[in-house]
């Protein structure tokens, strides 16, 4: 069965917010959560807590600049927490706070489903890419 524009628009009506709305604040949150750096930052602590640099050796590929934004943003939303312990030199800790938690539990189901499917996936680019 499929749904028509009218019908998902419908069910997305029924939930308190409607991530299809333009001005929806919940997009803001959705595309913090679900950008690359995000969902990598919410998978490393969903391991436990870590210092800045133990989070951008674990991420391959991620600028300290784009590593310090996503983590500002994951903070402000409410999903990282932040710890600055009074040492020389200084020292900040990063963690998931439990709203955190409750996104890396999410998170974490999606990443395992793309990693149990990979081979599926790539396999359907092979057949379109030959097409």
């Amino acid at each position: 069965m499929t749904s028509t524009p009218r019908s998902a628009a419908k069910l997305l009506q029924k939930r308190k917010a409607n991530l299809l709305a333009e001005q929806c604040p919940s997009r803001e949150v959705l595309m913090h959560l679900t950008s690359r750096w995000g969902v990598l930052i919410l998978l490393v602590l969903d391991t436990g807590t870590h210092r800045f640099s133990e989070l951008r050796r674990a991420i391959g590929g991620v600028s300290e600049r784009m590593l310090a934004q996503s983590l500002q943003r994951l903070e402000g939303d409410g999903l990282v927490d932040r710890v600055a312990l009074d040492v020389v030199p200084p020292h900040v800790e990063y963690s998931l706070s439990p709203l955190g938690e409750e996104a890396a539990q999410r998170v974490r189901a999606l990443a395992d489903w793309i990693e149990d499917s990979l081979p599926r996936v790539m396999s359907a680019r092979t057949r379109k890419a030959a097409g």
